[in-house]
């Protein structure tokens, strides 16, 4: 199971323990915000997208947050086309409803994150399980998620 995979990932750290896992599904932003008593902003989603010489992209964005075709572009040099669910799970190792940029070793995904999360202290991202997440500064999701850099792609409901 892939949650696995992330807590084999976090005992290099001495996090595993942090794990959250629900009895309930946490497969969507809603769901997860309900599952760990937060409003839904705080929700980490991962979304993928082709990068065209091959690999994905992974951003870790606010759950209200959407992409922005025109600052993706700007920031990436190509228009975003997301990743088809077998793709996800191909690149990732994590299904749709619980991926995350946790304890992937390929070189072929890039993770950013979206500066979207840090209007917040925490944030709740998913642990490679459709009924997990862990809760992280936006520090720690920076440095566990090995991101490379913090982007702002993203627009919030209120720039809509």
């Amino acid at each position: 199971m892939a949650i696995e995979k992330v807590r084999e990932y976090f005992k290099q750290f001495g996090i595993e323990d942090r794990i959250m896992e629900f009895d309930v599904s946490s497969a969507t932003v809603e769901l997860a915000a309900e599952a760990v008593g937060a409003e839904p902003a705080r929700i980490c989603k991962t979304l993928s997208f082709y990068k065209p010489e091959g690999g994905c992209i992974l951003i870790q964005t606010a759950g209200d947050g959407k992409v922005n075709n025109g600052k993706f572009k700007r920031t990436f040099g190509f228009k975003p086309k997301m990743l088809s669910a077998d793709d996800v799970l191909a690149y990732t190792g994590h299904a749709i409803g619980g991926v995350c940029a946790f304890g992937i070793e390929s070189e072929e995904v890039d993770v950013y994150a979206d500066v979207s999360m840090q209007r917040f202290e925490t944030v709740f991202p998913a642990c490679g399980s459709s009924n997990s997440a862990i809760e992280f500064t936006c520090e720690e999701l920076a440095k566990y998620s090995n991101s490379k850099d913090w982007v702002d792609v993203c627009k919030l409901p209120e720039e809509e």
